[in-house]
């Protein structure tokens, strides 16, 4: 598959950890930083025609979150601790002000960072993300598909628990993938527009390289991030009040109901919403870059006649 590579960079945290990142695009572009979903890592929605990022005038950065990927793991973490991780990638670049985009499991973090690293972060959105458990006004688990709701359940009983199964959904999956690259998402009862999106090759090529990646050591990744979702987020999100913050959510999503978006457009002062009445949980390369383009406001996408640039990251 052309421009996809499992090669990535590293950097150090000040616990001594390994964050494995990737930077794509225009290295003078508009910089946002791009947070998996879960299960998920920095190959995980990425476009696959990287030219397409340089053309958009955007520079692409994501990273495996701890215990994905070549990242390593950090056992009983919460999702504000991905906030020190941001920042060690961003100042290991060099990039002083950006904007986060958070897809899914990548949503409460994208916000975590919008809270914490405001001084920093010039707007934030969270597209298709879990509101907090046990938010008030909200049943947490109304409209979500019961493969989603059994997976949350394992993580309620434990670690050990949760972990057991999650290893065998993940070696079911890397059995599968090369045949079904979508083979995480077997069971679920998808909407037709997220069946759609699964049509497009493209997408396939991605998910089959991604899901490959994020369990090259093991499902720690995973395990923790739905640890992560069943406890208190560790900021509130009232820290984001003056900050720029986008909703985006699909009327239709099995995976994370629109409840949720409902509820944090409806907790989050200020914020801006974007409802898709006939979309689910995904969305093709196009639309997501797009997304991007608007969120960084770089400019309009055009063909990319640099030869002496390549992008970031790119290795063909």
């Amino acid at each position: 598959m052309a421009n996809v590579a499992v090669n990535a960079r590293t950097v150090s945290t000040g616990d001594g950890r390994v964050l494995a990142y990737e930077a794509v695009g225009d290295p003078a572009g508009a910089p946002v930083f791009v947070l998996h979903g879960t299960p998920g890592c920095r190959l995980s929605g990425r476009h696959p025609d990287l030219s397409r990022v340089s053309a958009a005038g955007l520079r692409l950065v994501t990273y495996d979150r701890p215990g994905y990927g070549r990242s390593s793991r950090n056992r009983g973490r919460s999702v504000v601790d991905c906030v020190t991780d941001v920042a060690a990638i961003a100042d290991e670049l060099g990039i002083e002000r950006f904007a986060v985009s958070g897809g899914s499991g990548g949503g409460p973090h994208a916000l975590a960072v919008g809270a914490r690293l405001a001084d920093r972060v010039t707007r934030v959105q969270c597209v298709v993300g879990a509101a907090p458990y046990g938010a008030a006004g909200l049943d947490w688990f109304e409209g979500m598909d019961p493969s989603n709701v059994r997976e949350f359940g394992w993580a309620l009983a434990g670690e050990a628990t949760l972990a057991s199964e999650l290893e065998r959904e993940a070696r079911e999956a890397l059995d599968r993938v090369q045949d079904d690259p979508a083979a995480l998402l077997a069971g679920f009862e998808l909407s037709a527009a997220d069946r759609a999106v699964l049509d497009d090759p493209a997408v396939l090529d991605t998910l089959r390289a991604s899901t490959r990646e994020m369990f090259a050591q093991g499902v720690w990744g995973w395990v923790d991030d739905d640890l992560t979702f069943i406890k208190p987020w560790g900021f509130d999100l009232s820290e984001l009040d003056g900050v720029t913050v986008q909703i985006r959510y699909g009327a239709t999503d099995v995976l994370v109901p629109a409840a949720h978006g409902a509820w944090l457009a409806r907790n989050i002062a200020g914020a801006r919403v974007s409802v898709d009445e006939r979309g689910g949980h995904l969305e093709t390369p196009d639309q997501r870059l797009e997304m991007l383009r608007v969120l960084a406001g770089a400019r309009p996408s055009r063909v990319d006649t640099r030869r002496d640039r390549p992008d970031e990251g790119s290795t063909g």
